[in-house]
């Protein structure tokens, strides 16, 4: 890596913490010795980047401070590429809209060797109607429910044919290569439920908020599936 790479990703460590971190752990993330972190952070300091903090304790970055404009290698650029195009296949409308003019600003100030990387990128990623339609009948609606904390009604058809209707409070929503899920938590049930959107017969988002907490969230979720896993493969062992 070098030098120039290495204070830009150094910068952007900082600025993205809201605690300091300590010469050790950004000598980790960057694969370098403590002490050329302490060189390279008396290199910005000289240059006139206020980076608060001391040896010993720890260093961040003024929060008044702004980055520059972003500048990617060709990797990074390919993976950015790569995953817009996912979006525009296996998401709505909306969200292909937005990822489309996404990748138009960061094609807009790549230099000229990069700027054509979107044609000639060979990582296709096929079109999939059925995982479109069903997400976008109530997709953006549900996105908005869970930035929002709203409530929602839906009346939902379980695996067995029966319909069922529903008070959840949406967490977040899950893409598993062939159908969206819906992680939410249920109030008849009182407890974490996911529903396949293509089974969500109808949809309302009501006027009530909810609230979420240590064990009512979707990283709580996501960390008990993980421990169910876990031991699950340990079970098979």
């Amino acid at each position: 890596m070098q030098r120039a790479e290495r204070l830009f990703q150094l910068l952007t460590l900082l600025r993205n913490r809201r605690t300091v971190m300590t010469a050790k752990q950004l000598s980790d993330h960057l694969q370098v010795s403590e002490r050329t972190i302490y060189r390279d952070i008396q290199s910005l300091s000289l240059s006139g980047i206020p980076v608060e903090g001391e040896a010993g304790v720890g260093y961040r970055l003024s929060h008044r401070y702004q980055l520059p404009p972003l500048m990617f290698d060709r990797h990074e650029v390919e993976a950015l590429l790569l995953g817009a195009r996912m979006v525009s296949s296996w998401g709505d409308t909306d969200m292909a809209a937005h990822a489309k003019q996404a990748v138009q600003k960061i094609l807009s100030v790549l230099p000229d060797h990069l700027r054509h990387s979107d044609e000639n990128l060979p990582l296709l990623v096929p079109h999939m109607e059925d995982v479109q339609k069903f997400y976008t009948a109530h997709s953006q609606a549900i996105r908005e429910a869970i930035r929002s904390r709203q409530r929602v009604s839906i009346d939902y058809t379980r695996a067995d044919g029966q319909v069922s209707s529903r008070t959840i409070e949406p967490l977040g929503l899950i893409f598993w290569g062939k159908v969206w899920t819906l992680v939410a938590w249920c109030q008849l049930r009182n407890d974490y439920r996911t529903f396949r959107l293509d089974r969500i017969n109808d949809l309302s988002v009501l006027a009530d908020f909810f609230e979420t907490h240590d064990t009512k969230s979707l990283k709580h979720f996501l960390a008990l599936m993980k421990e169910k896993h876990q031991h699950d493969n340990l079970c098979r062992d």
